[in-house]
């Protein structure tokens, strides 16, 4: 008996265990395949991504819609729908608008009911064990005694409609409701994954954490923008100060200082004393920017200022530092005119505007100042320090990964650096090449180095998290440089353009999609390449190369809408195939539950399986079919 068989016989001692453990995971391969959701470059849009998790992308409502519509009207259905997405705000709302006590009993009588019969229906994919650890232990007892018992049988309708009417009179059922809600929002997706850019420009993805961080089933494909927080934790100051200054321009300072605790005051001191009010600093919003106080605006473009400054200089000490990195035409300080107030890129000389450049030392750009260097060591400390944001970046390394291979289909963020003719790009190191899948795990491998060991600031792994910022070789970037320098402080837009990597022009081709599954050993037969990155803008298409790329970067980031024209694309894969959704920007949350207004979704079939997929179609199906034959093999000891 094998090593591995001596262990399967401790767990099952005996030849009826192998046998009933046998005829379990039997049965659950033949059942349907659950549902995976895809999201992705939240950028810290909260409130539209907690709707979408809450609602399904859609899912909820349409179950409502195919098992009770014939009894709902669309307001009802509504109504129920976002009953189940915010129970708490909507039972509340309830009692405040129903005034006669018995009708508010008969909404109770009602609702639970109707929960159940929904239940039922989301519950249908999985064992009854999965089913149970979904509940509120609370309510394991009670809402098992109504989910697998008909009230239509006679001799069980009493004792089903006695079970309703206690949690009524006993007062438990606000917190049944609310539980039971909470099952089914659990139970219609199985698996979450984010494909990539949870932080940066939007306000609130300390709280897009903590949602994920309570999800039951998920993982992370890293984005670029997560990459920058992920590199200032592992001790890249460049990586913070670019944070710093995406934050100052989106006015969310607010992230480093409340959510994360972060203190700011040195920097605003500093910020204060050295720059003007320069309006191409100021914060840019995507909505009225009136609530901002002039005094507080002020105070933001010269933290702006400021933070852009140090990373210009941190980002020439790099590149000097770096040479095998081939960043070197990227600093440009040193490559001013101080006197004609002039800069030479590629060779030629353009006039330099708003210019802010009082702490720089002519002889010296790339140094920082005494205060620079304490300010930005200080920064440094305390983010590598916020507990709250440990944690969260501690989670993310821990569920995130720059590529995943998941039932078939290949997911990432970025792009895959290849030539025009579809060959995969080399990045040396070391007398070493990476291309293609080893690229990626090279790039992994570096910033998990690099996050283990934050105390070491300066070593190859920690410039590497820059690296994959704007690296032109960079999995996360795609492009052959990044222009902020230019974008800044010269006018001529031939300086501002960033040419995309070949990547995005051959991934609208099947054969190339093809080639990047075989690449990652999948199928292109039955595989499909999941991207995120790049917003679709109005006139684009998200399903590409014959239906074999799929991108949904869509427009979570208020930022993006009035280019894409949407609020975000969502991805499905149920066990009857792929759809895409197309979401209407989110209003606000206290307008869905008042006025019942969900995010308008529609759906788009991406394929129909012609079988219905089960678990034995999935990768849970092939470890428990490598399970299975070690049991057989087990159970045959037995027999001996």
């Amino acid at each position: 008996m094998s090593y591995t068989q001596e262990l399967l016989q401790e767990k099952f001692p005996s030849k009826q265990d192998v046998i009933t453990e046998i005829t379990n995971l039997e049965a659950i391969l033949n059942l349907p395949k659950a549902t995976e959701h895809f999201v992705s470059d939240l950028h810290g849009e909260y409130n539209a991504f907690d709707h979408i998790l809450r609602n399904g992308s859609g899912n909820i409502k349409q179950k409502i819609v195919e098992n009770l519509g014939g009894r709902l009207t669309p307001k009802n259905i509504q109504e129920f729908a976002t009953l189940i997405y915010y129970p708490e705000d909507k039972i509340t709302f309830q009692k405040e608008n129903t005034k006669d006590q018995d009708d508010l009993e008969q909404w109770y009588l009602n609702t639970i009911a109707r929960l159940i019969e929904l239940l039922k229906i989301t519950a249908t994919k999985y064992t009854r064990s999965k089913v149970r650890k979904a509940m509120d232990p609370n309510f394991v007892y009670i809402t098992e005694e109504l989910l697998y018992n008909d009230q239509q049988e006679p001799d069980k309708r009493n004792y089903y409609n006695k079970i309703l009417r206690n949690l009524v009179e006993l007062q438990q059922a606000d917190k049944f409701i609310i539980a039971t809600c909470y099952t089914i929002q659990r139970l219609v997706v199985d698996h979450l994954h984010v494909i990539g850019d949870i932080y940066d420009r939007g306000p609130l993805p300390d709280k897009i954490m903590e949602t994920l961080m309570a999800y039951h089933s998920l993982d992370i494909q890293w984005g670029n923008h997560d990459v920058l927080w992920l590199g200032a934790a592992s001790g890249s100051a460049l990586c913070l100060m670019n944070l710093l200054r995406i934050c100052a321009r989106y006015n969310n300072l607010s992230i480093i200082e409340d959510a994360y605790g972060i203190n700011l005051r040195h920097l605003s001191m500093f910020a204060e004393k050295n720059y003007h009010d320069i309006p191409a600093f100021r914060p840019k919003t995507v909505e009225d920017a009136s609530f901002i106080l002039p005094d507080e605006k002020k105070q933001i473009t010269q933290i702006h200022q400021a933070v852009t400054v140090i990373q210009f200089k941190l980002e020439g000490q790099l590149c000097q530092r770096r040479p095998e990195l081939e960043l070197q035409k990227l600093p440009l300080l040193d490559k001013i005119d101080w006197v004609k107030k002039e800069v030479t890129i590629e060779g030629e000389k353009y006039s330099l505007i708003n210019t802010c450049f009082g702490t720089v030392d002519p002889k010296n750009p790339y140094e920082l100042n005494a205060e620079e260097l304490e300010i930005t060591r200080s920064l440094l400390y305390s983010f590598m320090h916020a507990t709250k944001l440990r944690k969260h970046l501690d989670f993310m390394m821990d569920k995130g990964s720059m590529y995943k291979c998941y039932n078939g289909n290949l997911l990432f963020h970025g792009c895959i650096p290849v030539e025009k003719d579809g060959e995969f790009q080399s990045f040396a190191y070391q007398g070493k090449k990476y291309a293609g899948r080893t690229l990626l795990d090279f790039c992994e491998k570096e910033l998990r180095t690099a996050y283990a060991h934050p105390e070491v600031t300066d070593d190859f792994a920690t410039d590497m998290t820059w690296y994959l910022w704007q690296g032109p070789l960079s999995p996360l970037f795609g492009k052959h440089a990044m222009t902020t320098f230019a974008r800044y402080f010269v006018a001529a837009p031939e300086t501002h353009t960033e040419r995309k990597n070949a990547y995005f022009a051959l991934r609208k081709e099947e054969w190339f999609c093809r080639k990047l599954m075989s690449e990652f050993s999948l199928d292109p037969e039955t595989g499909y390449v999941i991207n995120g990155h790049t917003p679709v803008k109005k006139g684009q298409q998200p399903i590409l190369a014959n239906k074999k790329m799929i991108v949904i970067d869509g427009g979570y980031s208020k930022a993006y809408q009035p280019t894409t024209g949407i609020g975000g694309y969502t991805l499905l894969y149920n066990s009857y195939g792929l759809q895409l959704v197309t979401h209407h920007p989110f209003t606000t949350r206290e307008d869905a539950i008042k006025n019942g207004r969900d995010i308008i979704s529609t759906k788009r079939v991406v394929n129909q399986e012609i079988k219905r997929q089960t678990v034995a179609d999935t990768d849970i199906g092939k470890q428990i079919k490598e399970n299975l034959q070690l049991l057989r093999e087990l159970l045959g000891e037995y027999d001996k």
